[in-house]
């Protein structure tokens, strides 16, 4: 039997590739119940200066690529990567885009009670697909709620400031790494993998680790 092997991965819940790159992973270890990774989550702001309640979306767009037709050139790739993946990305329901720190705590206290896994999918679903604000403390009540955390912690928690020094330490750690982009993947410990790489990637970098 392979010994376990730890599989990092800077993340963040409102980024597109980071959607996708786990949905591609997903399948490839449901492919391969018996693989060896040990997964944790970790924080990485795409927007680090997003004030505490967000903004409106058409706002973050028109700064972040110039208009609509920008970002609709940007997102491109990303919608027909998504289709491949078998993902649908509600764009334009989308009204705001949040700030994504309150959402990185609720999935550092999901790792504690062993929930990481579950907390990332329900933030992933909660944006790309229902557009929800996943900055709001009565989302990630809800989001906790469904992945059977406790709700009234988690609301009492982000009422205050437990763990932001923490994410940001994190975060900040990863940047220092040379890490520039997300999602990134470290496989034990030494090999990075970056983007939203394929189940077949992943079968190949299962297979061996199997071998060794």
């Amino acid at each position: 039997m392979t010994d376990p092997v730890k599989l990092d991965i800077m993340s963040d819940p409102i980024c597109p590739w980071c959607y996708i790159g786990k949905a591609h992973l997903d399948r490839a270890l449901a492919a391969h119940p018996d693989h060896p990774f040990v997964i944790e989550w970790h924080p990485f702001q795409l927007n680090p200066d997003m004030p505490k309640g967000g903004m409106d979306r058409r706002d973050y767009l028109e700064g972040k690529f110039g208009g609509k037709e920008g970002a609709v050139k940007a997102y491109a790739p990303v919608v027909e990567h998504a289709e491949k993946a078998g993902l649908k990305i509600n764009f334009e329901a989308m009204a705001r885009t949040p700030n994504t720190l309150d959402a990185h705590r609720l999935i550092h206290w999901a790792g504690i009670e062993g929930r990481q896994n579950a907390a990332v999918s329900a933030l992933f679903k909660a944006y790309f697909v229902d557009a929800r604000d996943i900055g709001a403390a009565e989302v990630l009540a809800d989001i906790a709620d469904a992945i059977e955390m406790d709700a009234s912690v988690v609301t009492r928690l982000l009422e205050t400031d437990s763990d932001l020094a923490e994410i940001a330490e994190r975060d900040a750690h990863s940047r220092a790494m040379g890490i520039s982009s997300v999602p990134t993947f470290i496989v034990g410990g030494r090999h990075a993998v970056p983007g939203a790489q394929p189940p077949g990637l992943w079968a190949q970098v299962i297979a061996e680790m199997s071998e060794s």
